[in-house]
Formats: C-alpha cells, structure tokens, sequence
C-alpha cells in the first residue's frame, strides 16, 4: 500500500480517543462499559499506529484535512519520527488502562472516579497523538492544551489535599509554558504570515538571524518547560508522585516525551542549524548530573523515580546537541527506549504500595522473599535504566557515545563522560532501591496505628479508608468497632493486586525484552527518522507538494457552484486601448 492510500488513516488515532471519551462521559453510571469503550478505543488505534509506521517507513503519510491544501489549511504528517513516537505512546497508553481497570476490579470502592477517568484519560491519549502528529505550528499547541487540561484534571483525581496541592503547582507551570508557547507562535506568524511548519521551515530562514534567534530561543524555553529539561523541571518531582500510580505512570512515560518530540522538530525543522546546540549540550549535562543526584538523595520511591526522569531526559538533549544524524537517531531511540522503562518502573512501584501500603524506602523491606515475581519485574527494569547489555537502554547508550566520538570535540567528550557518570550513579540508586526496599529483613516493629496528620501523603488504599470512616462518621454509623477494624485495615497499608495488573508489569518488561531482541530494525527505524530530520528538503516536498501548494485542493480542479453558467456572457463594455506614455522624448 502506498503512503497516499493510508493517509484516512492518519487522523483516526485523534478522532477516535475524542468520540469515545464522549460516548464513555454519557456511560458515567455503567463502569464496565465505559472500561470497555476505552479498551476498544486505545485496541484500535494501536493498530492503526503499527500500521501507519509500517506504511511510513518509505515516505512520509500526509492529509490536508478539509482538503484544505498547505499551508492555508491544517496538516497532519505522519513520518517516521511521529509515527515511532505514536506507536509507542499508543502501546504504553493502552497498557496504563488495562493496569487501571485491574485496579478499579481489586477496588470495588474505587479511590479516584471512574466516570472521569476514562473519558479524561482518552482525550490525553488524543491530545498526545495530535501533538505527534501534526504538521502545524498551531496545531501542535491545541494538542498540548488538550493533553494538559486532561492532565490537569487526572493529576488531582479524589480531590485529597496533597494532590490538589501539588496539582496547583503543575497547572501554574504548565499554563505559564502556554503563554511563552502561545506569544511566540503569534510572533512567528507576524513574522512570517503562516503557521504550517514546512512552509516556516522556508520563511523562517529568510528572516534576520537576530529575530530567528528570539523566536527559536522564546520556543524553546516553552518546550523545556514541557520535556523537564534543567533548570525548568523542579516542578515535576513534587507533581508526580502524588497522583494514582496510573496517571503518574503514564505522566512520566509520555507528557516529558512530548515535549522532547518538539524540540527535535523545533531544532531539525523549524530553525536547522547548530545555533543554540552548546546550549543544548550544556542542558544535557546538567540534567543529567543533577537529576540523578537528585535521586540519590530520595527515600522515597516516587520522587526517587521523578528525579531519574529528569536525569535521564538530559540524554536525549546529548543526542540533539549533537547535531549529527548519529547522535538525533541515538537520541529517538532512546527516547522510545524511556517512555516504555519509565512507565514500568511507575507502574512496578504502584504496586509495592498496593502490597505495603507505602513508597517510603526505609519502611519497605523483604521484597524479594516475599513477592519474588515483582523482584524478577523491578530488576531488569532498573538495570535497563541503567543501560546494562544487551537490554535497550545499553543500545541507547552506546549509539550516543559513538556518536559522541564521531564530533570528536570538547564538549562531545564531556557529554560523554557525564553519560558515564550518571549511567553509574544510576547503576547506586538502582542498587539501593532494590537493597533497601527488596533485599534487606524485617527489622522494625512499628508502634501501635496513629492517624496520619493532616496534610501528610496517603498512599491511594489509605485514602480511601479514611473517606470511608468520614462517611460513617457524617451518617451518624460511628460504632467503635466498625472504625477500629477500618483502622487495622488502614494499619496494614497492603491491598490487592490482581493477576490484571501484574500481566501489564510483566507485558511491559517483555516488550522491553522485545526491543532489544529487535533492536536492529528499531534502531535502523529511529536511525532514518534522524536522516529525514536532518534532510529539511524532503519533509516540505512530502507536505507542500513539488509546486509549493500542498497535497489537498490544489490538485483539484476549482469548484465551480452549479448556478454559475460553464460559459459566461462577454463583457458589456470593450477593453479600451492603452494610452500613450507621458514624459517620453515626444514630450519634448
């Protein structure tokens, strides 16, 4: 099939996350409907990803939707890049909503409410594939707003004081990253008259560089804020972790990803060049240094995981700084490598604290004797993060640091070395997650059950406890031993976990087995996505056509309403004759 056959194609992993997030808000008081319409929905455009990659692989898919031609109407592109982002994101979304049905099925009282997770839940996987996908400028900030003001209300689902909290400080950031995002599209349209990126990729090189380099940099400040580059990420570690362990393991795993695709495009299609590329480099090193201390100094195993997030982020920003086809295509790999290992991770964490009732490090122990499947699960997961051969995070790694070698500069090298250093320290914070939390006995008795003070995190079973005693209490059922066996039930922290949940922990582990087995024709996929990246000329022919006018009515002949007549009258009055120049040597 060719890519022109397959382009009806490439708005349905929008379309369809959108239709069903309407039909399961009106299913609000049938869960298990609303569970299976968001099931059907995410099925379905996992397909279509994997059958848009497919398609993909030789020339990019474009739809002028409305058949509204480049660049007056909106383009969606589907390349190599945004589709390898999409199917990944689809195959990680559709995990996190099995794992989230398994819970709400081991919760008959859920903690958050079903009627808006689901159908909040879609319009992000919407927002995230709009983002991935579109060919405008504009475009790329309505996918944003729409993945954010999803987020905004997942981030603080059950309504308990420290998610709200926490929920105020990621919606301030990410509306202030709006605004930039918004004023600079509204400077580069004033600029430029257009918003289709292919069409900008022309006009913004003809501009002064000093105005580029105000556009370019007001940009990039605004997708920092979203990828959580350093120093624009200290708002993520205590965002994160207090969200239900499937919004937080879906926010770690795709939102920064998103915002990392925009700076590829940003940096290889809207402004090519190495402008701002030792900055870039610089961003990368710090992130990654001080993510990963960070995470070092965590005794928590949420916001340990956060801070590895960000660390980690800075090794993509090694691959883009590069400015080499090497360096981009190591870089998306590696970009496609996180978003699966991160959401395991979460996910693998959310279900400690199902079994113990907590993420708190120094209150976890004996793990591995005790839930020796999840041991198995949690290691290869981190050593992955860590880059241990021959799992894909090591694949990643050494693509990067080859292509490190190939600059053959300064900072290149010092790249490289901080890419050492952070992959060791990884490699300790690793090693004391699994001693403290898997290896070390039982060695505390805790004292007698105190109710936790008000403001302090709950994890998600003790929430829901204590909402049921406030109940009993409001209904005038306060009986003593109704409260003390809630309050043992609380003590013991633990819930259920069923075999749902586990199945989606052991999938995500086995695809990353997968990718690294496969990692030849994955690697040579986002290896490609880097040359078409770097060749600018074959991503505005593929959208603006050889003419310049796009793939949508300008191949069409001009519609022509059926009451005009095909064959007008003459004009009424004859062309009158040119008169004669004045001020010629007649003149004289």
């Amino acid at each position: 099939m060719t890519a022109a056959s397959l382009s009806w194609l490439v708005p349905l992993p929008v379309l369809i996350p959108l239709v069903s997030a309407g039909l399961a808000l009106i299913l609000g008081r049938r869960p298990r409907l609303q569970q299976l319409v968001a099931l059907i929905a995410m099925l379905v455009s996992t397909v279509i990803g994997f059958v848009l990659v497919f398609g993909a692989n030789s020339d990019p898919i474009v739809l002028d939707v409305g058949s509204w031609a480049a660049p007056i109407g909106i383009t969606l592109v589907a390349d190599r890049l945004s589709t390898l982002m999409l199917v990944v994101s689809q195959v990680v979304a559709l995990a996190v909503l099995i794992y989230s049905i398994g819970e709400n099925v081991s919760d008959p009282v859920p903690t958050s409410p079903v009627a808006v997770f689901y159908p909040t839940f879609l319009i992000l996987s919407a927002g995230v594939s709009n983002s991935f996908l579109t060919g405008d400028l504009f475009n790329l900030y309505v996918g944003f707003e729409i993945l954010l003001a999803a987020s905004f209300v997942l981030i603080t689902l059950g309504g308990t004081r420290g998610r709200v909290r926490s929920g105020t400080v990621y919606v301030i950031v990410s509306l202030f990253s709006s605004v930039l995002f918004l004023i600079g599209i509204a400077w580069i349209y004033g600029a430029t008259g257009t918003m289709n990126m292919a069409q900008l990729s022309v006009r913004l090189a003809e501009l002064p560089a000093e105005t580029t380099m105000i556009l370019q940099a007001m940009l990039l400040v605004a997708f920092g804020v979203k990828a959580a580059i350093f120093p624009l990420a200290s708002w993520l570690p205590d965002s994160y972790p207090t969200a239900p362990a499937p919004v937080t393991a879906v926010f770690a795993g795709l939102l920064t990803k998103v915002g990392v695709y925009a700076i590829i495009r940003l940096q290889f299609v809207l402004f090519p060049g190495d402008r701002f590329s030792t900055l870039l480099a610089i961003i990368g090193i710090l992130s990654m240094i001080i993510g990963i201390l960070g995470a070092v100094a965590q005794d928590d195993a949420k916001r340990l995981l956060s801070f590895t997030l960000i660390s980690h982020i800075g090794f993509m920003m090694w691959g883009i700084s590069l400015d080499t086809v090497d360096g981009l295509g190591a870089a998306i790999y590696y970009a496609a490598h996180h978003i699966v290992v991160q959401t395991a991770l979460f996910l693998i964490v959310g279900l400690i604290e199902r079994y113990r009732g907590t993420t708190s490090l120094t209150r976890l122990s004996d793990l591995a004797r005790e839930k020796r499947w999840l041991s198995i699960l949690f290691m290869i997961t981190a050593l992955n993060l860590v880059g241990m051969p021959p799992l894909t995070g090591f694949i990643g790694k050494l693509g990067l640091a080859e292509a490190s070698v190939l600059v053959n500069t300064p900072m290149s090298y010092a790249l490289l070395a901080s890419g050492i250093l952070t992959s060791f320290l990884t490699l300790y914070v690793a090693v004391k997650f699994w001693n403290k939390a898997f290896w070390q006995p039982k060695r505390v008795i805790h004292d007698d059950f105190v109710m936790p003070a008000e403001g302090e995190r709950l994890s998600g079973r003790q929430e829901r406890i204590m909402r049921r005693l406030e109940e009993v209490q409001r209904e005038g059922r306060a009986d003593e031993k109704a409260q003390q066996a809630a309050k043992t039930e609380m003590e013991k922290g633990g819930g259920s976990s069923n075999i749902i949940m586990y199945s989606v922990a052991t999938t995500l582990v086995a695809v990353q087995i997968g990718m690294a087995i496969f990692s030849g024709p994955i690697y040579g996929y986002a290896h490609g996505s880097a040359s078409n990246m770097m060749d600018n000329d074959s991503y505005v022919r593929a959208v603006l056509g050889e003419d310049g006018r796009g793939q949508g009515v300008s191949k069409l002949p001009p519609f022509r309403p059926p009451w005009i007549d095909p064959n007008p009258l003459p004009p009424l009055l004859p062309a009158q004759p040119e008169l004669p120049e004045i001020g010629g040597n007649d003149a004289n």
